[in-house]
């Protein structure tokens, strides 16, 4: 049997402690210690990028990550976005464009993309079509054809300051 560490971690702006098994993966102490299940599992092998969320800033695939590895970090996920209002309407920026231009299906992907949207956006002063494009590369939707969802985060990027360039 193996031993379980302690592990002190922020998540969505909450410091959180835990004791966890070595092995575990962020995705799984974000959904089963954390009830997190925003963040998805969608493949175990980093290839679809439903388990995207931010660690220190940047986007990871948390399948790939172990717990552990996160001690004394920053991990946001996409339960932490919407900036609440008093009434709980106001969606961070990217969640409503991904809304607005109609870029989910079934909903699986959606975290994830949102989440790797966001570090596109926060990385790159501007973009046009092929730099979301590339910036997606690792997140897969397998319900549509991914026009919507660039045309969401050329929206949401616009929203969060970002130029758009044409393409």
């Amino acid at each position: 049997m193996t031993k379980a560490i302690p592990l002190h971690l922020n998540v969505n702006g909450r410091e959180v402690t835990r004791k966890v098994a070595p092995r575990t993966l962020l995705v799984d102490f974000l959904r089963e210690e954390l009830r997190l299940t925003g963040t998805h599992v969608g493949c175990d092998t980093t290839q679809c990028g439903c388990c995207t969320v931010h660690l220190d800033g940047l986007p990871v695939k948390s399948c790939t990550v172990l717990a552990v590895q996160c001690a004394g970090r920053n991990v946001t996920s996409i339960e932490s976005l919407a900036a609440l209002s008093a009434d709980g309407s106001e969606l961070h920026p990217m969640q409503q464009a991904f809304i607005d231009c109609h870029a989910l299906q079934c909903g699986f992907c959606t975290p994830g993309m949102i989440m790797a949207a966001i570090g596109i956006a926060e990385r790159e002063s501007e973009l046009d079509r092929d730099a979301v494009r590339h910036g997606l590369e690792g997140n897969i939707c397998r319900c549509t054809g991914y026009l919507n969802i660039e045309r969401a985060v050329l929206a949401g990027a616009a929203a969060m300051g970002c130029r758009i360039k044409e393409s």
